[in-house]
C-alpha cells in the first residue's frame, strides 16, 4: 500500500476554503486541517498546529484576500521550513495590497512554490498525488 502524503493546511478561516479543498481529493491525501480541531485557547491550538506541523509532508499555505493578518500562517510556514518540509503557498493578498505585499513577500523565499490563487495552488498539490 502506498504512503498517503499528509497535507498541513495553513490560512485563514473565513472562507472554509479547507472543506472545498479538501473535496477535490477524493482521500488521496491526508489533511490537517486546524479549522477542525475545535480548540479555543491560544495555546492549544498552537501546539496542535505546531504538532501537525511537524507531522506532515507538505505544507500548504493559503493567504486569501480578506486574511487580516496572515501572522499565524507566516508562523507556521516557518516551522514548516525549518523542518524541511515542501512548501506551497498560495498569496491572493499581495496582487491587490501593495502595502502588505511589501512585508509578506518574505515569505516567498522559503516556499517551494508560490503562486496567486487558490485553485492553481489545488491543481499544484494534484500533482503530488500517488
Amino acid at each position: 500500500m502506498p504512503h498517503k502524503i499528509k497535507v498541513f493546511l495553513s490560512g485563514g478561516f473565513k472562507s472554509d476554503w479547507q472543506k472545498g479543498l479538501i473535496n477535490q481529493f477524493d482521500g488521496n491525501f491526508i489533511f490537517f486541517n486546524p479549522r477542525e480541531h475545535g480548540l479555543e485557547h491560544s495555546d492549544l491550538y498552537t501546539t496542535w498546529d505546531i504538532h501537525y506541523v511537524k507531522e506532515c509532508d507538505i505544507f500548504f499555505g493559503y493567504m486569501e484576500a480578506t486574511n487580516p493578518s496572515g501572522y499565524g500562517l507566516a508562523f507556521e510556514l516557518g516551522i514548516a521550513y525549518a523542518l524541511g518540509k515542501t512548501i506551497i503557498l498560495v498569496d491572493e493578498r499581495s496582487i491587490q495590497d501593495e502595502a502588505f505585499a511589501k512585508y509578506y513577500k518574505i515569505l516567498y523565499k522559503p516556499s517551494g512554490a508560490v503562486l496567486t490563487n487558490l485553485q492553481d495552488g489545488i491543481n499544484y498539490l494534484k500533482k503530488f498525488s500517488v
